[in-house]
């Protein structure tokens, strides 16, 4: 592989294919709300941002790790049986404890192997590229009928940018479009190099404020701002995603902020306001973390439309939902 310290060029032939690996946290076929017609979804694993909110907390950290599913122990003891390093534990029959010090992932993975009641679930493979399309490519007839393809998402793909390349660079050659979902916090050298091979970004702003944004996410938001306004100018189809946080960044001020930002994007398809839920809170427990979030309520559709309609007022298509 090949990324130049000083211009970050990507050389493909310096890849060794049959060695590059990516890391993947899962994927999912038939969806219609990542880009155009039907599409499947890849994630990938690793993610620069930290956001209490985050409906995929097993995509966050870099690395294989073990999700244990209480609900679904049916107390058999087998995956304690297979483990070498005597890191599960029982509490009143059911496994829900692991020590993850103690843990082999990614060389091991025995206790998943032998849990048919899928109460022990690992959240990352290393994947080659042609395995991936090999998922990717089951569903071909589907794209080619709806104008769909693959979406990159995460986690944050960015975080893997070799892999990335690599990935986008096979599916144009396999004539797929092609979608990345990011949040943007990349060097744009990067970033621009992969969009080469991109016919669509959903592109993440989480927050217009840079101090507010990085109380919620662990970091600044000039990076990711400025790689906005090059993307913005850059003639390919973007839709910007406002995931709506209560007391986060569900202000009008910040609503107003987002769209007339985003209003002078020339290529800009729509805002999709995504309103909050909890829908990935339990997976926050399954990995041993807290969810900051916890008793946060969603808004009520009103209020949800009282602030799409804000934004629409900047000339801008908005939808609700994605």
């Amino acid at each position: 592989m090949s990324w130049s310290h000083e211009y970050l060029i990507y050389d493909p032939g310096a890849i060794n294919r049959s060695e590059l690996t990516g890391l993947i946290s899962d994927f999912q076929r038939f969806s219609i709300h990542d880009g155009p017609g039907i599409r499947t979804l890849v994630f990938m694993k690793g993610c620069p941002l930290y956001c209490a909110w985050c409906a995929n907390p097993e995509t966050i950290i870099p690395r294989p790790e073990i999700m244990l599913i209480p609900h679904n122990c049916i107390g058999c003891g087998k995956c304690i049986e297979a483990c070498p390093s005597k890191c599960l534990a029982q509490v009143d029959g059911i496994v829900s404890f692991i020590d993850r010090d103690k843990c082999l992932l990614p060389e091991c993975g025995k206790c998943q192997r032998v849990c048919y009641a899928n109460a022990v679930n690992i959240s990352g493979r290393y994947l080659t590229v042609e395995e991936v399309m090999d998922v990717v490519l089951r569903d071909r007839e589907f794209y080619d009928r709806t104008g769909g393809g693959v979406t990159i998402s995460g986690g944050e793909p960015f975080a893997q940018p070799v892999f990335l390349m690599e990935l986008v660079r096979t599916a144009k050659i396999l004539k797929l479009h092609t979608a990345i979902e990011t949040c943007g916090q990349v060097n744009w050298n990067i970033f621009n190099s992969v969009l080469e091979h991109l016919d669509y970004v959903l592109y993440d702003l989480k927050h217009m404020d840079s101090r507010r944004h990085l109380q919620g996410t662990g970091v600044d938001n000039r990076i990711i701002l400025e790689n906005a306004k090059r993307l913005g100018a850059s003639g390919k189809p973007v839709r910007i995603r406002l995931p709506l946080i209560p007391d986060f960044n569900d202000s009008e001020e910040n609503v107003r902020a987002t769209a007339e930002f985003i209003a002078e994007f020339s290529n800009l398809e729509a805002l999709d306001i995504l309103p909050y839920h909890r829908m990935g809170e339990p997976k926050w427990g399954q990995l041993h973390q807290e969810y900051k979030l916890q008793g946060v309520v969603p808004h009520n559709k009103e209020r949800v439309f009282e602030l799409a309609d804000i934004a629409r007022k900047y000339g801008i298509e908005v939808t609700v939902g994605g």
